[in-house]
């Protein structure tokens, strides 16, 4: 078992959170730290726009990941939400065998078996 890493903004910290609960509920992720609002600067369908949004970094195993960044999608309420996903290079073996721990979990082995998990 190895750890992985998502990235995601969201608007506020509610729908972070919202998305986190799902998640952790589907056995997808282990932990969501749910960082306080920042500043984004972007380029979005070439315009140059600002917002403030709240940063997600979830935590999960890397056997899991693809699932993951495949669900954030319909738990987001931004229509086309920046995903980011990758496997850790180090963990700590207590911290791999806690993320590998999901991969055994009975919410992951139901969420593996639905298309899209459930809300």
């Amino acid at each position: 078992m190895s750890g992985a890493l998502a990235w995601c903004p969201f608007p506020d910290e509610d729908s972070a959170a919202r998305a986190a609960e799902a998640l952790l509920g589907e056995g997808l992720i282990a932990c969501a730290n749910i960082l306080p609002p920042m500043r984004s600067l972007y380029v979005w369908r070439g315009a140059r726009e600002a917002a403030t949004e709240t940063g997600v970094l979830f935590k999960t195993d890397l056997a899991l990941l693809d699932k993951l960044v495949a669900r954030i999608p319909a738990l987001h309420p931004y229509d086309e939400p920046a995903i980011l996903g990758w496997a850790c290079d180090r963990a700590a073996p207590a911290t791999a065998r806690w993320l590998g721990e999901l991969v055994a979990s009975p919410e992951a082995q139901s969420g593996r078996d639905t298309e899209g998990g459930s809300t």
